[in-house]
């Protein structure tokens, strides 16, 4: 199962673990990274100097690449910018945003930067600026969505560029790995099937509710504000619908309602004020593994089914 992206990021598998805020340390990258796949340390993470520190665990977990999220609105984007450089990480996906500003001194440092676009406009501007490849994310993804699925999305960014195209949003088993390399993507970034991985460090409160999800159970809130996010239905969820439907509430109120969601489900498990960001892949994310297992499972399963139709 060699690819462009196994070649470019020297990784056993084409499969990379998504930069979930608050949910991606070093423990859950580095046993991604172990088995085969890339892991990811996400930026948000307590601030900068933590993201260092996750860094550092993480180089002694593992030998193997690994690479750190860098939301570029998060108000630590720019000293984590920084730190990548001197922590000599190898990889970098970027969200939210363009890292054209920091783009000349991560390449000069030698590190491959993978933004993850919604469109295929976004992504040529991104081959153009110099990433090395491109993360296509479908609405079916947890947490920040665009507009497109992945079924219509990935192929449209597969023909607009000629870096690697790395497939995300709803792939959970092998068969989205089968059905990513099908639609001309090189690799699947997958989140959700993570949340449940034994070295995921996220509340209990949270894998339960993972667990428990089918494919309808999870909810899209914030289109008002220009963000949506994708989340598994709570109390918070209903709630802050609620708001969004008021006539009388600012941006501003809805904004600071939803703050610190995520920390709050991803730390302390709190159900009624946390946002269980989750994909509809959680529908198949229904046991509690280790994260070689979810691996190995998705390339034999994606490896049977290219081979029963000789692909």
């Amino acid at each position: 199962m060699k690819t462009r992206i196994t070649d470019l990021l020297h990784i056993e598998y084409p499969i990379i673990q998504g930069g979930m805020a608050w949910v991606a340390d070093a423990s859950l990258a580095s046993a991604v990274s172990n088995a085969g796949g890339l892991g990811i340390i996400s930026s948000i993470y307590g601030g900068a100097e933590a993201v260092r520190e996750e860094i550092r665990k993480c180089k002694k977990l593992t030998d193997k690449p690994f690479g750190v999220n860098i939301m570029l609105q998060d108000r630590f984007a720019e000293e984590v910018a920084k730190i990548v450089i001197e922590e000599k990480v190898p990889v970098v996906t970027t969200g939210a945003g363009s890292p054209a500003k920091y783009m000349p001194a991560w390449l000069e440092a030698g590190i491959k930067v993978i933004p993850v676009v919604a469109a295929a406009a976004l992504a040529i501007r991104m081959e153009r600026i110099g990433a090395c490849a491109i993360i296509a994310e479908g609405a079916e993804s947890g947490g920040h969505i665009g507009e497109m699925n992945t079924m219509a999305l990935v192929p449209q960014i597969c023909d607009a560029v000629s870096v690697p195209v790395i497939a995300a949003g709803g792939i959970a088993d092998g068969r989205g790995l089968a059905a990513a390399f099908m639609l001309g993507a090189e690799a699947v970034q997958c989140g959700t099937c993570f949340l449940v991985a034994e070295e995921c460090t996220i509340h209990d409160n949270y894998k339960q509710k993972v667990l428990k999800a089918a494919g309808t159970d999870t909810a899209v809130t914030g289109k008002t504000l220009g963000h949506p996010v994708r989340a598994i239905k709570s109390p918070f969820t209903r709630n802050f619908a609620e708001l969004e439907k008021n006539p009388n509430s600012t941006p501003e109120e809805i904004m600071a309602f939803g703050a610190g969601s995520l920390r709050k489900a991803a730390r302390e498990g709190n159900e009624a004020e946390g946002s269980f960001m989750a994909g509809q892949s959680a529908g198949l994310a229904n046991s509690i593994r280790p994260a070689k297992e979810i691996i190995d499972n998705m390339v034999h399963q994606a490896e049977e089914i290219m081979a029963k139709f000789a692909l």
